[in-house]
């Protein structure tokens, strides 16, 4: 991609635009409850879950892996739900279905009552995030990149929170602490829910929308473009690592002799680097691009998982957690920018529900594959996995550096 990228320019009337605080607030928000209390922190739970009912960890993965395939069915569906009635409604039906999901789980005991509402969970969150995601790119097409940092920065907020919270009231509540965390997780849903009806609404629709070919054909182009599936794979393979990382490696540490509340503290302070990071790498890929701004934080993650394999000593845990957090999220706005500069702006729902279908995709294989190794073989060889599959990432980040400037998808 090139360095200097002509991204599309500021709409005319910028008055017509919800309060650019409010969007910041609630688009974060909703990543916060759907990204990291819906799904990723299941991995700080997972330790209490288990010892309450009595899990394996390869059935703690499977139940990872039902929250990943109720998040990749329910992708593209999220997005033509989206298109027909509204990205808004769309991403508060979403989280008021996860919020139900979250009441559900403070008092279920069977695995398959659990299971169920992990799969709802999944379901709720492919209702949220692309949506909200394309709402956020469409009202500010000229600051995609800083306002998607914003976004994912929420992830790094509920990183943070969830590090210090769930650890907390674990040791407050004793067994039952991991189900009062998720009746706090309800609590926030459903404000977030709230905020969004108050203060976000759907961009106008764009005047070429009808002009054009039809939404079926324009899908077909929009899934078979090749630089679409490149930015896919990446995806994919940053949602594969991540979601990884985020279930095991609290338990990864423990298992290595730290303190559980010393790897729940590690946790933190990566969701609070990543509150910081993820809008300083959205501004840097705006004026430097995507590419070259992906393929430096795919790198850096790549070199985050590798350390807990060649040292589980407390300081090399504190290097993957630091590096991790200052990273990650710059990864993850870099792709999701780049799936929205690809195509013409009425195309942006479908092209960021696409790109998410892959990541889904890895989320879903994810758990399965690394909870089956470490059964097998150990927590080394589940970030040894992880690692393989980010220098596929490298690779794939360095053929979106070399995409053109025109549209893949007009």
């Amino acid at each position: 991609m090139a360095p200097h990228p002509e991204y599309p320019p500021s709409p005319k009337n910028t008055a017509d635009r919800p309060q650019t605080v409010i969007v910041i607030a609630a688009s974060m928000l909703t990543a916060l409850v759907v990204i990291v209390f819906a799904r990723l922190a299941y991995g700080l739970l997972l330790p209490s879950m288990r010892a309450d009912l009595g899990l394996s960890y390869q059935q703690a993965g499977n139940l990872g892996t039902i929250n990943a395939l109720g998040y990749f069915l329910f992708i593209l569906p999220g997005g033509a739900a989206a298109a027909r009635w509204g990205a808004r409604n769309a991403v508060i039906g979403g989280l008021l279905l996860v919020a139900s999901g979250f009441i559900g789980l403070t008092v279920a005991h069977a695995y398959w009552v659990i299971a169920a509402l992990m799969l709802a969970l999944g379901i709720g969150t492919a209702y949220c995030f692309a949506p909200m995601l394309s709402l956020v790119a469409t009202w500010f097409p000229e600051r995609r990149g800083l306002m998607i940092g914003y976004m994912t920065a929420g992830i790094g907020a509920g990183l943070f929170l969830a590090g210090l919270l769930v650890p907390w009231l674990i040791a407050l509540f004793g067994t039952v602490g991991w189900r009062v965390n998720w009746g706090l997780f309800a609590a926030a849903a459903g404000a977030t829910a709230v905020l969004v009806l108050a203060g976000v609404r759907d961009p106008p629709v764009h005047p070429d929308t009808h002009l054009e070919s039809s939404p079926a054909a324009d899908r077909g182009r929009i899934y078979r473009n090749p630089r679409m599936i490149v930015i896919g794979m990446a995806y994919g393979v940053i949602g594969m690592s991540y979601i990884v990382q985020a279930i095991f490696a609290v338990s990864f540490a423990e298992a290595s002799g730290i303190a559980g509340t010393t790897a729940g503290r590690l946790f933190a302070m990566s969701g609070l680097l990543a509150v910081v990071t993820g809008p300083l790498w959205g501004r840097l890929s705006d004026s430097w691009g995507r590419g070259n701004t992906l393929l430096l934080t795919v790198s850096l993650v790549t070199l985050a998982m590798a350390v807990p394999i060649v040292s589980q000593s407390l300081p090399a845990f504190f290097i993957h957690f630091l590096l991790f957090g200052c990273t990650v999220n710059g990864a993850f706005t870099m792709v999701q920018a780049a799936s929205t500069d690809q195509v013409a702006e009425r195309h942006i729902p479908i092209a960021v529900s696409y790109a998410t279908l892959f990541f889904a995709g890895g989320q879903f294989l994810g758990p399965a594959v690394a909870g089956w190794l470490i059964e097998n073989g150990g927590f080394k060889w589940a970030f040894g996995f992880t690692c393989i599959t980010l220098l596929i990432g490298v690779a794939l980040s360095q053929k979106i550096r070399a995409f053109p400037r025109k549209l893949a998808v007009s």
